[in-house]
């Protein structure tokens, strides 16, 4: 959501959707950014780019339940990556 006035502009917050989804993802999220070679390279990206770090972590939290709805889509356990 964004607050925003006829030329007034506010910051933008979280709000909408399931708040208990929300909550759950995170801390997966956090621990992802830290340990997760893929999505760490995405969260460094996306704070080089400008983006405030609670954003690019939101995004990683919708790249975590993209991931588990292929995995179940696909009828899948996920692996990590042979290097």
């Amino acid at each position: 959501m964004t607050r925003q006035s006829g030329q007034w502009r506010g910051k933008s917050f979280i709000q909408g959707g399931r708040k208990v989804v929300r909550d759950a993802l995170y801390m997966p999220a956090l621990v992802a950014m830290r340990f997760n070679p893929d999505l760490k390279a995405k969260y460094q990206a996306m704070i080089k780019a400008g983006k405030p770090p609670k954003v690019a972590l939101t995004a990683l939290m919708r790249k975590l339940i993209e991931l588990a709805n292929a995995l179940i889509k696909a009828n899948r356990s996920w692996a990590m990556k042979e290097a």
